[in-house]
């Protein structure tokens, strides 16, 4: 596919981007009932992207490596990227994982001289919202509000993902609960550090069986935790397929009435090469304008998945036939839109809310903001903790032998996305959560030294009297760490944007925690299990 007439240079691409000359900053993107419109002319914006990045895992699962390259860390790439992507008539870019202990300042610099807008997704390859063990936890708030803190200074930063595919099948829809509880957050966090307002939403894959559940849900409810866009990554114009062939004509219908922005998050079915993109002409002609805001192809960078357009090696980038066949169609589409001071928004509805049931399993009450604050005011009046340097490998199974013990030990931890029950401490980093079920374990057998062992992975200390700020924490906390904490968190994540450095996240924020709501059965089968383990703990 590689022809070397087509090979691009460095040098070339440089002298093209020089050709484009200096810009001012970007007029920022606003958000207008369902449509993006430039700030300050109110000129209606329709998404032209391209996917800027070598293929990670961003999708809710995680393969344990957290290897990734964030492309905004490389000037001398984005030197040669950008001039290709102006070829492209591309707007905005979307990247997955974003580095925010590196400087952006180059490449965001670049991409706002050619006129390209950035949107992010927040989490990166293990520290995101795993679809199979979902938590929303203090580490995952501290990574999410780095990235916020990194790139918020930017003009030409259009919004945030706080997921991506997290939920894909009617059995994992559990998940949808924590990603927006992402989203309520990093809404919440933005405002509260006075930065300009920058959209939050959800991108999200094409399952038949839960796509309308997962629109509706992450649309409903109050609007301080709902999206403020979404994203849709949609395969199904394969070929030289139609409108109606496709199901475009449905999925327009469905969104039509929708309260936010929708556009697609991905395109491009690659299933017949070479990608013909025909369904440019349809994404941006009178059909589908009205409600969608365009779209972001997959993907700029050729890799063994076969849906580049560009192959890259070194200083030189060469154009594949994909990148040939996209340039042509969208040098035939000029969207048009309205202008934003004679929109009057009409789709202002928010969707109802899915009933929870066999094919909906995520509840409408969400999980508590993560405040690390509190959860290390909590470990400090404990008097039996995890022990320092616990071997992560047998965290997961430490919680299966305390929660199993006896009632109402993991109560305070409980973070359970179908029923809509959350414990104070649910959000906490793995350790934390251990050392409360330690000492509520602990507490029940009255302070016996045998019962702050579990073989040697739990050890007393000497506990500090909460006063101040830590008093009122753990007194909304509860004694039973099942109440409700109110108080915002006062820290904030730590990216490169400003003066602030990286907080160390621990190996323990990568365990699985296991979602507690036991019944009878479920504490006789964990009482057996802890017998045969050897816990040799006493059953209240």
């Amino acid at each position: 596919m590689k022809g070397a007439g087509l090979a691009t240079t460095v040098i070339a691409a440089a002298a093209l981007f020089a050709a484009s000359g200096f810009a001012a900053d970007v007029d920022p993107i606003i958000i207008k009932g369902s449509k993006f419109f430039y700030k300050t002319n109110g000129t209606e914006f329709f998404i032209k992207g391209v996917a800027y990045q070598k293929d990670i895992s961003s999708n809710g699962t995680s393969n344990g490596s957290n290897k990734y390259t964030d492309p905004l860390t490389d000037p001398a790439g984005c030197r040669r990227d950008i001039p290709l992507l102006q070829q492209l008539q591309t707007n905005t870019i979307r990247v997955y994982a974003i580095n925010p202990d590196q400087d952006h300042s180059q490449c965001m610099q670049m991409l706002q001289d050619a006129g390209i807008y950035l949107i992010a997704d927040l989490s990166e390859p293990v520290l995101s919202i795993n679809r199979d063990s979902p938590q929303w936890n203090d580490q995952l708030y501290t990574r999410y509000t780095s990235v916020v803190d990194s790139l918020h200074n930017y003009t030409n930063v259009l919004g945030f993902f706080a997921g991506n595919e997290v939920s894909n099948n009617a059995s994992n829809t559990d998940a949808s609960v924590f990603v927006k509880a992402a989203v309520r957050d990093m809404k919440a966090y933005i405002k509260r550090k006075n930065y300009r307002t920058i959209g939050v939403g959800y991108a999200t894959n094409d399952d038949a069986s839960i796509r309308t559940n997962l629109a509706d849900y992450f649309n409903c409810g109050p609007s301080e935790a709902s999206i403020d866009f979404w994203g849709y990554n949609i395969y199904s114009w394969c070929g030289k397929s139609s409108y109606h062939d496709s199901g475009y004509d449905v999925r327009t219908e469905q969104f039509s009435k929708y309260s936010v922005p929708a556009f697609f998050a991905e395109y491009g079915c690659n299933t017949v090469p070479p990608r013909e993109f025909t369904e440019v002409q349809a994404l941006y002609g009178d059909q589908m304008t009205p409600v969608w805001s365009g779209g972001i192809v997959y993907m700029y960078f050729q890799e063994a998945n076969n849906y580049g357009l560009v192959s890259v090696s070194g200083d030189t980038a060469s154009k594949l036939p994909d990148f040939t066949a996209l340039s042509s169609q969208l040098a035939m589409v000029t969207p048009s839109g309205v202008n934003s001071a004679s929109y009057t928004p009409t789709n202002t509805q928010a969707q109802n809310c899915p009933a929870t049931g066999t094919d909906w399993r995520a509840a409408t009450a969400l999980p508590p903001t993560p405040n690390e604050e509190l959860c290390g005011c909590m470990v400090k009046t404990l008097n039996c903790i995890a022990k320092p340097g616990i071997n992560v490998t047998h965290v997961s199974d430490l919680f299966g032998t305390v929660c199993g013990l006896s009632m109402g030990v993991c109560d305070g931890i409980t973070a359970n996305g179908t029923t809509g029950t959350y414990g104070a401490y649910g959000m906490c980093n793995a350790t934390e959560q251990l050392s409360w079920a330690f000492n509520s374990y602990y507490q029940k057998q009255n302070a016996n030294p045998s019962a702050c062992d579990f073989n040697g992975a739990a050890t007393t200390q000497a506990s500090t009297s909460a006063s101040g700020g830590c008093q009122s924490l753990l007194s909304q906390a509860g004694s039973a760490g099942t109440g409700t904490v109110t108080s915002a968190p006062t820290g904030s994540g730590s990216g490169n944007g400003g003066s602030s450095t990286s907080t160390k996240k621990s190996a323990a924020g990568t365990v699985t925690v296991p979602s507690f709501d036991f019944g009878l059965l479920q504490l006789g089968a964990y009482v057996i299990g802890a017998t045969l383990t050897g816990a040799g703990m006493l059953l209240l």
